[in-house]
C-alpha cells in the first residue's frame, strides 16, 4: 500500500491549490490505457501522525487526484506530466510510481494465475497417466486378481482372467448359444451337467422356423449324420376322419423343411461343432449358484467331475439348464404348471399313414402323437392328463395303453404300437408349462427351457429357443465390453419385449391347441374340438394360416387371435344351420365363452402389451443405444 503524507501532495502538486481543479483537469487529463485494480488504494496520512490512517476530504482538490473513469477501467493522468516543467516533477512522479504498482500487481496476478493453471494440468494429466496404468497392467496380467467383494474378501480374477460368457447347461440352447457368441469372438465357458449323449423322449421335432434360425445361427450341419427325417406338414386323425395339413415353403428352398430326431445326436452334433471354436471352452460340472455381489450375478460357483468346489467368474452368466432349472428363482418367478405327462414309446418296422408327416390323434381323453425319429423309428407319445400316472412297474401303464389307447390309434400303427408296450421300454416325462416372467438382473440372463416353457404338443420348444438365442446374439454383437452390468441389465432388457412375437405366438398357440384338442364332458368344448377339426380340414387359408403360425413361419399374434375366433364362429355357424333353437343357440354362445376361457388367459400370462404392441413398451428401443462403449476399437485406434 502506498502511503503519502498529505501535506507533501498539498505543497508540490500545484493542482491540488488550483483555483479551479475541475477545470484544470478536464483540460490536461490524458487518457491512460491500463485498467486501473480498484484494489490499489492510495492512502493518505498526516505526518505527524503517520500509524493512523485518515479518510481522503471531499474537496475540490481531491477531484485533481488521478482517478479510475467508472465503468472504463481507465485512468486519467494530468496532461503536464508529459511536460519538463520543475513545477510538476513531483506530481508526475507520484503518479508514475503508482502506475508501476499497478503494472506489477496485474503482471503477478497474471503469472500466479497462468502457473496455477499449469500445476493443475500437470497434476491431472500424472493422475489419469496412473490411471491407464493400472488398467494396463491388470489387462497384461490376468493372473493378478482385484479384490471386489467386501463381504468374503475374497481374492478373484478380473474378466480378462479368460471369460466373457458363462453358459450354464449344453443342451439345445445352451450349445447353440456357445457357438453363436464363439463365432462373434466372445471367450464362452460352458459348465454341463452331463456330456454325454442325451436320451430324451422330447425335443425331437424341429418345426421349420426353426431350423431357419438353425441356418441364420451356422448350425444347419447338425442335422445332418444322424439320420434325420424331413417333416413336411401335420395329420390330424378324429373318429375315423382324417387330414392331410402341409407347410407353406413354396417360397423356401427345397432343404428348407421340419426335422424330427433322437434329441441326443443332434444335441452332440451341436456340442461337438461349439468345441471346434477355440474360444469355447465345455466343462462337465454341476452349478450349483449364482455367485451374487450387491444384486449382481458375478458367476457361479459349480462341482467339477471328480467333486471339487470351483468358482467362475464372468461379466455376463446365461442360464439355460432345461426344465428343471435350479437357478430360475432368482432370475424369474416360475409359475410353473403340469397339466399332463407324455408316455414315450419307440415303434419299430412301421410305415406311417403320410410319410414325412406328423400324425395328431384327438383321441380320448387327450391327444396322441407320433412322427420318425429315424428312418426305422416312429417316437410315440402318448399324453395322459393330470400328473398321476398308472405304475409302470406293476403293469398298470401297459393295461392302459392296450386297454384305451391301442383302440384310438390307426389300424396301420396298432401292431406296431403292441409290440412296443409288450417289449416294456415305457418312459414318462412331465408337461411343464411356464410363461417368461423375468426379474431383470445385473450380470445374467435366462434363456431356454429353464425360462419359458409350453406344452409340447406343437413341438415348439426348439423353435423358441433358437429364436431368442438369434435375438440375444444380435443384441450383443455390437458390445465388446459386457463389464458395466447394471447398463448391460438395463440395455438387455429389450431382449424379453423382442423375442415376444416368435415366442408368444408358439406359446400362445400351443396352450390353446391342446385344450381344445383334449376331451370334454361339456357340449360347447365338444363342438369347438369338432369345429377346429372341420375348419382346418377346409384346406386353402383356413389350414395354411394356422400351420404357418404352428410352424413358426408365420410368429403374428394377431394373426393368431383372428384363426382361433374364426374356428369359434365357424363353430356357432355349424349349430344354427340350417335352423336355430334356442338350445342351439345356448350351446353357440358357451362355446364362443369357452374359447374366450381358453386363450384370453392365455395371453394375459403371456402379456397383452408386449404381445400385441411391442413397441409401446420403452424397453423395445433400448437395443437401438448400446450403452457399453466399443473399448476395444478404441484401443486400436489410439
Amino acid at each position: 500500500m502506498l502511503q503519502i503524507s498529505y501535506k507533501s501532495i498539498q505543497t508540490h502538486i500545484p493542482s491540488l491549490n488550483h483555483p479551479n481543479p475541475r477545470s484544470h483537469r478536464l483540460h490536461h487529463r490524458i487518457l491512460y490505457k491500463t485498467p486501473f485494480p480498484p484494489t490499489i488504494p492510495l492512502v493518505l496520512c498526516n505526518k505527524s501522525t503517520p500509524s493512523s490512517p485518515i479518510a481522503p476530504r471531499r474537496t475540490k482538490t481531491r477531484a485533481s487526484i488521478p482517478r479510475e473513469v467508472e465503468g472504463k477501467g481507465e485512468l486519467l493522468i494530468p496532461a503536464h506530466c508529459s511536460s519538463s516543467s520543475s513545477s510538476s516533477w513531483f506530481h508526475c512522479s507520484v503518479l508514475r510510481k503508482k502506475m508501476v504498482v499497478v503494472d506489477q500487481h496485474v503482471l503477478w496476478t497474471f503469472f500466479a494465475s497462468l502457473l496455477g493453471f499449469l500445476l493443475l494440468y500437470t497434476l491431472r494429466r500424472n493422475s489419469n497417466t496412473h490411471g491407464d496404468k493400472r488398467t494396463t497392467k491388470k489387462k497384461n496380467f490376468p493372473e493378478e486378481c482385484a479384490k471386489e467383494s467386501s463381504a468374503d474378501g475374497e481374492c478373484r480374477p478380473v474378466n480378462v482372467s479368460g471369460t466373457d460368457v458363462i453358459i450354464v447347461g449344453a443342451g439345445v440352447a445352451g450349445s447353440a448359444l456357445a457357438y453363436s457368441l464363439g463365432k462373434d469372438g466372445r471367450r464362452v465357458r460352458v459348465i454341463e451337467r452331463d456330456l454325454t449323449e442325451p436320451d430324451r423322449i422330447v425335443g425331437e421335432l424341429l418345426q421349420p422356423g426353426g431350423y431357419l434360425k438353425l441356418i441364420e445361427l451356422g448350425l444347419e450341419d447338425c442335422v445332418e449324420e444322424i439320420d434325420a427325417q424331413h417333416v413336411l406338414g401335420y395329420a390330424l386323425f378324429k373318429d375315423g376322419k382324417n387330414t392331410r395339413l402341409s407347410y407353406p415353403l413354396e417360397k423356401f428352398n427345397s432343404d428348407v423343411a421340419g426335422r424330427s430326431f433322437h434329441n441326443g445326436r443332434f444335441i452332440q452334433r451341436m456340442r461337438e461343432k461349439a468345441a471346434t471354436l477355440p474360444s469355447v471352452q465345455l466343462e462337465q460340472g454341476t452349478v450349483t449358484s449364482l455367485l451374487e455381489e450387491n444384486g449382481t450375478v458375478r458367476g457361479v460357483q459349480y462341482k467339477s467331475k471328480d467333486g471339487q468346489e470351483h468358482k467362475a467368474y464372468a461379466p455376463l452368466t446365461i442360464v439355460c439348464d432345461g426344465c428343471f432349472s435350479n437357478l430360475r428363482r432368482t432370475l424369474c418367478n416360475p409359475k410353473v404348471d403340469v397339466p399332463s405327462c407324455f408316455v414315450g414309446l419307440v415303434l419299430e418296422n412301421c410305415q406311417l399313414p403320410f410319410a414325412n408327416h406328423g400324425h395328431v390323434i384327438l383321441a380320448d381323453p387327450s391327444p396322441i402323437l407320433f412322427y420318425q425319429i429315424s428312418s426305422t423309428e416312429v417316437r410315440c407319445l402318448v399324453d395322459v392328463p393330470g400328473q398321476k400316472l398308472p405304475s409302470v412297474a406293476n403293469g398298470e401303464m401297459a393295461n392302459y395303453l392296450k386297454t384305451v389307447v391301442a383302440p384310438q390309434i390307426p389300424p396301420e400303427l396298432h401292431d406296431a404300437f403292441i409290440s412296443a408296450v409288450d417289449k416294456g421300454s415305457i418312459r414318462t416325462m412331465p408337461n411343464r408349462s411356464m410363461p417368461a416372467d423375468p426379474h431383470p438382473t445385473p450380470g445374467a440372463v435366462l434363456m431356454g427351457d429353464a425360462f419359458n416353457m409350453r406344452h409340447p404338443l406343437t413341438g415348439g420348444g426348439m423353435t423358441v429357443a433358437l429364436s431368442d438365442i438369434v435375438v440375444l446374439r444380435d443384441l450383443l454383437k455390437p458390445l465388446r465390453d459386457l463389464n458395466d452390468a447394471p447398463s448391460l441389465s438395463k440395455y438387455l432388457e429389450s431382449f424379453y419385449t423382442l423375442r415376444k412375437p416368435v415366442a408368444s405366438t408358439i406359446n400362445t398357440l400351443a396352450g390353446a391347441l391342446y385344450k381344445v384338442f383334449s376331451a370334454s364332458p361339456d357340449q360347447a368344448r365338444k363342438e369347438l374340438r369338432q369345429a377346429c377339426f372341420d375348419y382346418l380340414s377346409l384346406g386353402g387359408s383356413f389350414s395354411t394360416g394356422p400351420v404357418a403360425l404352428l410352424s413358426g413361419l408365420n410368429p403374428r399374434p394377431l394373426s393368431l387371435v383372428l384363426h382361433f375366433f374364426a374356428v369359434a364362429i365357424y363353430g356357432v355357424g355349424r349349430l344354427l344351420l340350417p335352423f336355430p333353437s334356442p338350445k342351439r343357440m345356448w350351446i353357440g354362445a358357451r362355446l364362443i365363452s369357452s374359447a374366450s376361457g381358453i386363450i384370453f388367459p392365455i395371453i394375459k400370462a403371456e402379456g397383452v402389451r408386449q404381445m400385441f404392441l411391442p413397441a409401446t413398451v420403452p424397453a423395445y428401443y433400448r437395443a437401438r443405444a448400446p450403452p457399453v462403449e466399443d473399448i476395444a476399437s478404441k484401443d486400436q485406434v489410439a
